[in-house]
């Protein structure tokens, strides 16, 4: 067994690969960018060595500063993690010219199962089904449109050496081929070094259903069940879960035989996915196949019990698998949540910045469910626009699927990310989603459920009352502690007034105090909690029924966050609110005479010219942030006046970029 490995990656990746390698008693070895100079894996691994500036393109992409690092830290193995360099034929065939071992498959799996053309026709000899499309290189956008009405609309464009969501579009007419052919190819290059685009038909009403294969170098190839990945919004996975609640045991198991037919024609070792797209009658067409670990493989982890980077690890030091086909056993369910930093109430706009708090739920197994959180992050770090959006991995596993979504929605109400935007409220309402809930999904899903953006989960009137009581009660604690203390006079503490005004949207509650909780419009609801002002939770049962909410302090009163939504609750005295009819409303302040970039990011490209005019829709830049490219498009028709930025131009939140007549 190795007694040292370089993990050639980062984020919460490579913590993962750390721990399991702590726990075999093998050394690691980090790498790290400029930007990742005090991150959570330099701090964790044993040694770390620097090798560049913060783009992958100066760093984590380039093999001779990957290999420098290894003759310097001794490592006699390197794991590649999931993105950079993990389906690189060229970095696993320089590993092997320097007598290091790759915890991967051999350069060979790589070029013919990494290549999405490759694999196809690969699949396709050897009797896979796969998805109608056009193989061949693409030279341009016109061929590309070409292509695509050959195929028939809708069609998904896709980067041959793509992966994570990068470098794919779907189109649906003559205009968006064009558009996501370029997008697509621009991603492609940036994120993987390779520009090379194909097309195929793409399949309505779809899921996104992955099977999970190991093999090892004696020519063994066992599958570990699938994965459903349907939750996903462009193209990336939101939500995943093992098993699937759509197939059936014969479907599971032709999938599953079918992987290990194809990987055994490539002789495939290590862990690898073979990812499905799977429609209403079970008939599943083979999309790619991942030569590496994949994001989501905890769900399977927690399923079968085996630690996937344990066997890589094994598989790569020459040992057998340890286990056969028959004795791959699916218990229970797992679900996983990714938590990226991005705001979904501001169109999943990505958000960098400091965490001034991360406080994840408490992980561990209690009463037969589990909490596991994979992080790369920690409080008072940096979420850096040069890397994946990703913050967190949250996984939890129950005996069937309804108690890992319900486990997930207490776990993701107990997870408090401040300093920068993210997603939690969205996954969280994704967990409270009745067709969520049913199973009855699509990698549709996000787009038919939320067309127009997300606003937070809908709220039904038991919640909104159980919000006021909560906020109603939190501010009489709150206006007794602010005047208690040594430096009050004896017979002049606070009392707050007995009956007050809450509100929460347009909603308003007669609130008083009672003797087991609060009187709601004349009706007594019992309130029971340990709550003290300054703590960030309320937690604590209504009417019986636990509750758990994270807490934010405004001016007037409180913003409650919890199942998937993030509430205002306003506390006032009577006569106060009796005011509130006379006072104006706010505005955003935004202007319709100027562009401004959303998001932090690079600028791509400029579509538009001083004096030029514009539809309505019409596309105005193109910004690059966090890996993905982001078309801004004109919200009106309009004549521009003044272009302020220019491709290669770095941008802050709110930059003007260009301006209108």
């Amino acid at each position: 067994m190795f007694k040292k490995i370089l993990i050639a990656n980062r984020g919460e990746i490579a913590c993962r690969v750390i721990r399991t390698a702590r726990a075999m008693g093998i050394q690691t070895v980090a790498v790290y960018s400029d930007a990742d100079a005090q991150a959570l894996h330099v701090r964790e691994a044993d040694e770390a060595i620097y090798i560049g500036g913060a783009p992958a393109s100066e760093s984590y992409l380039v093999i001779d500063k990957i290999l420098d690092a290894i003759k310097q830290s001794g490592a006699e193995a390197v794991h590649p993690g999931y993105g950079f360099l993990s389906e690189n034929k060229t970095f696993a065939e320089a590993l092997d010219k320097a007598g290091v071992a790759f915890i991967g498959p051999p350069a060979m799996a790589i070029e013919k199962m990494g290549d999405k053309i490759t694999s196809k026709k690969l699949a396709s000899e050897a009797g896979v089904s796969t998805v109608p499309g056009h193989m061949g290189l693409i030279a341009d956008a016109e061929e590309a449109v070409k292509i695509a009405n050959e195929i028939t609309y809708p069609v998904m464009i896709k980067a041959s050496a793509g992966g994570g969501g990068k470098g794919m579009r779907i189109a649906w007419n003559d205009e968006e081929a064009r558009e996501g052919f370029q997008s697509s190819k621009n991603e492609a290059a940036s994120s993987f070094g390779d520009d090379r685009i194909f097309i195929e038909k793409f399949v309505t009403q779809p899921r996104h259903i992955e099977i999970q294969i190991l093999g090892d170098k004696h020519g063994n190839v066992i599958y570990l069940g699938e994965r459903e990945c349907s939750i996903q919004r462009r193209n990336q996975k939101v939500i995943e879960e093992a098993p699937s609640p759509f197939l059936d045991e014969a479907t599971r198991k032709a999938m599953g035989e079918q992987s290990v037919a194809l990987s055994k024609a490539v002789d495939y070792c290590s862990a690898g996915t073979v990812e499905f797209i799977v429609d209403g009658d079970k008939n599943f067409y083979f999309l790619e196949m991942n030569t590496r670990l994949q994001v989501e493989h905890p769900v399977t982890e927690l399923i079968t019990g085996v630690d996937l980077v344990e066997q890589m690890i094994k598989v790569a030091a020459g040992e057998k698998l340890d286990m056969k086909q028959e004795d791959v056993q699916l218990n229970g369910w797992a679900m996983e949540s990714r938590v990226y930093a991005e705001d979904p109430y501001r169109g999943f706009l990505p958000s960098t910045g400091r965490l001034s708090r991360y406080r994840p739920p408490e992980q561990g197994t209690q009463d037969g469910i589990t909490v596991r959180n994979d992080t790369g992050v920690y409080e008072g770090g940096e979420i850096s626009l040069f890397y994946d959006p990703m913050i967190a991995k949250l996984v939890t596993h129950g005996p069937d699927r309804l108690q890992a979504i319900d486990a997930m929605g207490v776990a993701l109400d107990n997870f408090r990310i401040d300093g920068i935007r993210h997603n939690i409220d969205f996954c969280a309402a994704i967990m409270h989603h009745d067709r969520f809930r049913a199973g009855t999904i699509t990698t549709a899903f996000i787009d038919e459920e939320y067309p127009d953006g997300f606003e937070g989960a809908p709220q039904d009137s038991a919640r909104v009352e159980a919000l006021a009581v909560i906020g109603f009660t939190m501010s009489q604690l709150a206006q007794m502690r602010a005047t208690e203390g040594s430096q009050v006079l004896p017979g002049h503490q606070f009392t707050p007034e007995a009956e007050q005004a809450v509100q929460i949207g347009e909603t308003v509650f007669r609130a008083m105090k009672t003797e087991t909780g609060v009187a709601l419009n004349g009706v007594d609801i019992a309130v029971d909690s340990d709550w003290l002002p300054g703590d960030l939770f309320f937690h604590g049962t209504v009417n019986g029924e636990a509750v758990s909410v994270a807490v934010d302090r405004h001016s007037e009163g409180f913003t409650l966050t919890g199942q998937g939504a993030a509430t205002d609750v306003y506390v006032r005295r009577m006569a106060a609110q009796a005011l509130m009819v006379y006072m104006p409303e706010k505005t955003d302040g935004t202007s319709d005479k100027e562009l401004v970039c959303p998001m932090p990011g690079v600028v791509v490209s400029i579509a538009v010219e001083e004096g030029q005019a514009v539809k309505a829709g019409q596309p105005l830049a193109v910004v690059e942030a966090m890996k993905m490219e982001n078309i801004l498009r004109a919200e009106k028709d309009t004549t521009v006046t003044k272009v302020l930025c220019a491709a290669g131009d770095k941008l802050a939140v709110d930059d003007v970029m260009i301006e209108f007549e």
